[in-house]
């Protein structure tokens, strides 16, 4: 999977092929970005949702349909999209059979979504869903770039196997479990470092001045 760098408080997209091995990383993908835009309430609302939309590509449209992954977030509202070239093949909520397995995916997105919908785009079409995000008071970091973007795809790879999630304070477990990650790739890289021969406390010094030089600059 080719991962695009991500910018703060732009598009990420993240193309891929639909199939069903690709529906866990791009879960996990999506929950590095969202958690990087302090997003932690929505995330796995939002996982759910995009798994159901590409989940639908590969039932509807065929596995390995080349198809992107697009989450933006703008004003009060968070915003997940999938693309895919297939014009013709429709999501739409069916009603009329709870109990039936066809439409169970989009059923899903409706009910855990403030709203989706299906847009054509030319020679694609946008299968996306919208949540309404909370007033915190809180902003996202506006991190340097490209190591944000680094982060995350290092982030993505430490970030498989998972508990089930408990329904109460699933933000500050999710945050827990991603501080526990990036200790893990820390601990990993002066793993790395030591079997070079290199001195592992000139690495952290060295690692801990150029992220003070680059905070203190962000500030001027």
């Amino acid at each position: 999977m080719d991962y695009v760098l991500w910018k703060p408080m732009q598009p990420w997209r993240l193309p891929f092929l639909a199939v069903v091995d690709q529906v866990g990383a791009l879960r996990r993908a999506l929950r590095v970005h969202l958690g990087h835009w302090g997003l932690h309430e929505l995330t796995e609302d939002a996982e759910l949702c995009a798994g159901e939309l590409v989940a639908n590509v590969i039932k509807h449209v065929g596995p390995e349909t080349p198809a992107t992954l697009v989450a933006s977030y703008g004003g009060a509202h968070l915003r997940i999209e999938v693309h895919d070239p297939d014009t013709r093949a429709l999501p739409r909520l069916r009603r009329e059979n709870p109990n039936g397995e066809a439409g169970r995916g989009i059923a899903l997105v409706d009910a855990l979504s403030d709203r989706w919908g299906v847009e054509l785009a030319g020679d694609h079409k946008v299968t996306w869903c919208e949540f309404r995000v909370a007033e915190t008071g809180t902003t996202p970091q506006h991190l340097p770039t490209p190591r944000l973007a680094r982060a995350a795809d290092v982030m993505s790879l430490y970030s498989g196997a998972r508990a089930t999630r408990a329904p109460e304070g699933r933000g500050r477990l999710a945050a827990a479990r991603a501080e526990d990650a990036a200790i893990n790739a820390i601990t990993d890289l002066l793993h790395w470092f030591c079997a070079q021969g290199w001195d592992v406390d000139d690495a952290l010094d060295r690692a801990q001045s150029r992220f003070e030089a680059e905070c203190e600059a962000r500030l001027l």
